[in-house]
């Protein structure tokens, strides 16, 4: 089974499993079945059309330009919804660097040009073999443009790394947390779960003098909430830094 690893802003290693020809071709049939129904409704147009434009050059013109959105379909859901299609939605797959950067609008760029190649020209037989007998399971598009095709199913549980679920309305309490560093926030977060697992109170108290200390804070929340509201708030400077 092929594996990415992805280094992410936090230093944090998280592993995504490269899908491999099976997915790709059950992505690829579910766009497919999104065409059949962009046409049937594309021919419910036409034919009211017909009874609107009596001008042959006008029809065309009007079916040209309605075609514009199959044509350029994976180019622009790539882009708009960050390297996925209405097929990679419902796979649970999706686009990325294989460094790890952003996948920018120019490599979605590459990849769709080379579709003609690896698609279209020889009915998908040259996507198919270099995916069966490429290491990362790339067609030319993908190893062109620097990219891979993962499974979003298999992510790292959050509750595994330093991260923390934060919502956007969240106001942090304890502005001093940006003193510790990432191996601090991993210390304690690993030693908090396993005192709250246990329910080991003299652990949670001891970890809780100790932070305070590090942070030179004095709050008037149990040593539970204190600490989760230490791991929040790291979360929530260093992410929007």
């Amino acid at each position: 089974m092929a594996k990415l690893k992805i280094n992410t802003t936090q230093n944090v290693n998280l592993d995504y499993k490269i899908v491999g020809i099976g997915e790709r071709i059950l992505a690829l049939v579910i766009d497919l079945f999104v065409f059949l129904l962009y046409f049937f409704i594309l021919d419910i147009i036409m034919s009211i059309s017909d009874d609107l434009f009596t001008d042959r050059w006008t029809l065309m013109g009007l079916q040209s330009f309605l075609m514009l959105p199959v044509m350029f379909y994976s180019l622009y859901m790539h882009i708009i919804f960050n390297g996925r299609t209405v097929g990679k939605m419902i796979v649970k797959t999706r686009v990325v660097k294989i460094d790890g950067t952003p996948v920018h609008w120019s490599n979605f760029l590459i990849r769709w040009m080379l579709r003609i190649v690896d698609l279209w020209i020889f009915m998908g037989s040259i996507s198919v073999l270099a995916i069966l007998f490429s290491e990362k399971r790339q067609r030319l598009g993908d190893a062109a443009a620097g990219t891979v095709v993962i499974s979003t199913k298999n992510k790292v549980k959050i509750t595994h790394t330093i991260l923390e679920e934060v919502e956007d309305t969240y106001e942090p309490k304890f502005i001093m947390v940006t003193k510790l560093t990432d191996k601090d926030v991993r210390l304690i977060k690993d030693t908090f779960i396993i005192a709250k697992r246990s329910r080991d109170f003299k652990t949670l108290k001891a970890l809780r003098v100790k932070v305070e200390s590090i942070l030179d804070t004095e709050s008037d929340l149990y040593d539970l909430q204190y600490i989760d509201t230490v791991l929040k708030d790291y979360n929530y400077f260093t992410q929007s830094m």
